[in-house]
Parts: structure tokens; sequence; C-alpha cells
């Protein structure tokens, strides 16, 4: 059987996602997952970099994770072959998105960086490796992302309704499915990142379970215009963003003093769940959304959101027979199978790059 693994990391950096799948005949089946938490060091040393805050050398820092990070990438990958009797030789090939540390889409000279070094992972595992999915895209004047969107609609997609396939990740990223025209796919705005971090600043956890803080908070009116006041939010697609965008320093820029922490987490939530569904509002009267990605498990959040756009039927991609868990690091194996095989990765109408095209380098091993 033709086996690929995926591992993705995205920007919540809070662990390494790992999947093994059975690839062929357009259809993909996950036999295994795990998800190989990263340490706090670890974690505070890439989003230091990532947000330009390191003090010394940042070349050499960037080395230095370049390197710590493909060692966990292979360790992701031992740790997910010891849970089946699959050998490494049985391996076609492993799909590494690797860590976003900059991702700079519209400058003149556009660029994105992703590091974890796939030699490393290539030769502590014995297997094949396609990385560095994003820059082929940009070399064609795409944005390099989203990519999700051809996975999605490469298993998703349903000639008898209209689908939105939303992944809740770091960034909200959406995927239209329609019977009538191209597939859309942008990132609208910030998911879980800006959440991530205030509750981080203030009471200290990576997260927000089930969106309880911000529930128990008050929303902040003018707060939430004045954040929906960002140009990013009515910025023509395609587009794409990230936490180099979307971060405390954003947020500092409105006035928070007077407002509680809780009511801003509340409005924060309500940001992502406003931007999602104005986004969704301006392409589809109605339709199926599905969710995927660690927001999934925020509650409240798909609350609002089925409140806020009430002629779509909110539900997970549990409903479509493929664990919202799993969705982002699938599409990781299923783009290696693709580069492998090659077979064009990305969709050009999604990214704006002026062709679809093959996308990755590989590794041999």
């Amino acid at each position: 059987m033709p086996y690929f693994i995926g591992l993705m990391s995205g920007t919540s950096v809070d662990g390494v996602d790992a999947v093994l799948c059975d690839i062929q005949d357009n259809s993909i089946k996950l036999i295994e997952s795990l998800c190989l938490p990263i340490a706090e060091p670890l974690q505070n040393k890439i989003h230091a970099i990532a947000s330009s805050q390191y003090q010394h050398d940042p070349i050499e820092m960037m080395g230095h994770l370049d390197v710590e990070i493909g060692d966990l990438l292979a360790q992701a990958v031992a740790a997910l072959l010891e849970k089946t009797s699959i050998a490494p030789s049985e391996i076609t090939a492993i799909g590494s998105h690797g860590q976003t540390i900059r991702h700079i889409p519209n400058h003149v000279q556009a660029f994105t960086l992703q590091i974890g070094d796939p030699n490393i992972i290539a030769a502590k595992t014995g297997i094949d490796v396609v990385a560095d999915f994003r820059r082929r895209d940009m070399a064609l004047g795409g944005q390099g992302a989203p990519l999700v969107p051809a996975f999605h609609h490469s298993i998703f997609k349903d000639a008898a309704s209209n689908r939105v396939i939303v992944n809740l990740g770091g960034i909200a990223n959406i995927t239209l499915l329609t019977n009538n025209s191209d597939v859309i796919g942008y990132d609208t705005g910030p998911a879980n990142t800006l959440m991530d971090q205030w509750i981080k600043l203030h009471k200290n956890q990576s997260f927000d379970p089930n969106g309880d803080w911000a529930k128990s908070g008050q929303l902040d009116g003018h707060l939430l215009e004045a954040m929906l006041g960002d140009p990013y939010f009515t910025q023509a697609a395609p587009k794409s963003t990230g936490r180099e965008y979307f971060n405390l320093g954003w947020l500092n820029q409105f006035d928070l003093d007077s407002t509680e922490a809780a009511d801003v987490q509340r409005t924060l939530l309500e940001l992502t769940a406003q931007t999602l569904s104005d986004s969704i509002d301006n392409h589809l009267d109605s339709g199926e959304i599905y969710l995927c990605g660690g927001g999934v498990h925020n509650e409240y959040l798909a609350e609002r959101i089925q409140t806020l756009i009430p002629s779509f039927t909110v539900q997970s991609t549990y409903q479509l027979g493929v664990d919202p868990d799993w969705v982002e690091a699938m599409a990781f194996a299923w783009l290696a199978e693709r580069t492998i095989n090659r077979k064009a990765g990305n969709l050009a109408a999604v990214t704006g790059a002026s062709q679809d095209t093959i996308l990755g380098a590989i590794y041999p091993t």
C-alpha cells in the first residue's frame, strides 16, 4: 500500500501533528496519528525569532532552531511508527510543512520561511522527505497560502451541496466548494492566535478551553469596531496572513487600559466569528460549514459562528468522516503524494499564482 506521513506545526506552536495515511486512487485513509508536544522553552524561542524579538544573532538562532525542529519532526515520525506495525521502508515519503517563522506575501520581494531541516528528517528516519511546499507557488506570483484548499476540494467536494471548510488554527482560513465556480480559499484573519496569546499573558494558559473565559466576559462593541477597521479584513482575495501580523503588538495598538481582560478575550472571539461569517456571507447565501483544526474544540466560538450565519449548518469534519484534529497534517501527506507523482499541489485560483504547479523539494534517502 502507498503509505505517506504528514507533519504539521502551525502558528499556535503547541505541538507537531503527525499522521500516517494510505493514499491511492484519489482517496486517503487515516491509519494512525499523534501530536508530539513542543516544550515551552522551544515554543518561546520560535515565538521570539518569528516576532523579531530575539536579542542575539538571529541568523545563528535560526540555524540552531532549524536543527532542533528537524530533530523534533524526526522524533514525531519515530513515535508515530511505533504505534503501528509498519516499517520505515514501507513509507513512500514524508510531507513536512516545517515551522513558519515568517510569511511576507505582499512585498515586491515576497517570501515565506519554514524551518525544520528536512535533511535531518530524512537522515534520521530513512524515509524520503518532501518539504518547502510554499515557495514554488510564490515564485509564480502566488501567496504561497493557503495550500489546504486543494486538499479540501479533493476529499470534501460534493456536487449536491455548497460546502465551506473552515480551518481554525492560529489563523482562520476558508475553502468554498460550490458547483458553479472555481474553488475560493483564503485566510480570513485570526482564529486562535490572538486569544491564545491573550490568555497566556493574563492567565498563563496556552488556550481557552471551550471558550469559557471568553464567554465569561462582555463584548466591547467599540473595541470590536476598531479591530474590524483593520484593512486586512476588506482586502480582496487572494490573501494570506500570519502571527507576524496578528499578534500582541497588533492588539496593543487599541486602547485596552479601561477594558477588563476577560472582555478583551470575549471581543477577540467575536472578531474571529465575525470576520469568518462575513467572509462566507460575501460568497454564499446558505450551505454547510464544516470546522476543523484546534479551534473546533472552542464550543463557544462554534456557537457564535452559527448565530452570526444562521442560514448555514455548522458542524465539524467528523460529519464527513475525517477527524478535524488531523485534517491539515493529512493535507501535507496528500501534498507529498502529489509531488512524488509529479502532480500539481496548489490551486492558482486560490493563491493567485500564474498556474497550478508541482510543489516542494524532495530529499531522498
